[in-house]
């Protein structure tokens, strides 16, 4: 199909009639009907659809930001914090996209002036708090403190997978006194992450993926198939 031959994260194509099998690419239905090539990516016996979002052009970027704002409308949000690091490019198209004047990013670097009882291991299904990564943090700068204080916070990431680092940026808000009123992502992945989340914070997302299995010469999606 010839949206399987555009460069991944740069342009959305047409529809394409699902299959059985794919191989090295996937396209992610959107919420208009197009489709948006990603790259599958091998972690062995499973596979995910990959989204780099501060790779993706800004049509693209946009775009994802308007449909992620458009779901999170109703949560009446007044700013937004999004969580590094491709939450950070995700999360100011949408704060933009919202009307908010600016919006908050925590740090995975500590400054001299931060506080270690504002910080929280980090960790992700592409990059997992372990070797190198093992001590990993993601810090609040103290200064930002009184721009949530009393406001309805809106956490913003790229993806949901393992539910790793959303729920790092969640409990680094709990930590500041902070109960976010939502969760948006541009791209949720499969449902491995539910268990780990609490049910009280509501997830919005502009599309859906699900995890693949490996068969034969490629990948056979695990569930739903192509939820938007």
């Amino acid at each position: 199909p010839r949206c399987m031959r555009l460069p991944c994260w740069q342009q959305f194509g047409d529809a394409v009639p699902d299959q059985v099998v794919w191989t090295d690419r996937y396209p992610a239905a959107m919420p208009d009907g197009r489709t948006l090539c990603l790259p599958l990516r091998d972690f062995g016996d499973v596979a995910v659809a990959g989204l780099i979002a501060n790779q993706a052009s800004f049509v693209v970027l946009d775009q994802l930001a308007a449909w992620v704002a458009t779901a999170a409308q109703p949560l009446e949000a007044d700013i937004v914090v999004g969580l590094p690091t491709l939450g950070h490019t995700v999360g100011a198209a949408v704060a933009r996209a919202l009307g908010h004047a600016g919006w908050i990013a925590p740090s995975t670097t500590r400054k001299r002036w931060y506080d270690d009882a504002l910080s929280v291991p980090l960790g992700s299904i592409t990059a997992p708090a372990t070797g190198a990564n093992a001590a990993r943090r993601m810090w609040l700068d103290p200064r930002l403190l009184p721009r949530l204080a009393g406001r309805r916070v809106l956490l913003v990431d790229d993806v949901i997978s393992t539910g790793s680092s959303a729920t790092a940026g969640l409990a680094l808000l709990r930590l500041a006194g902070v109960e976010p009123v939502g969760l948006a992502v541009a791209m949720v992945q499969g449902d491995h992450w539910r268990p780990a989340w609490p049910g009280s914070v509501p997830v919005v997302h502009a599309f859906a993926t699900p995890r693949f299995r490996r068969v034969g010469g490629g990948w056979a999606p695990i569930g739903p198939g192509r939820a938007a």
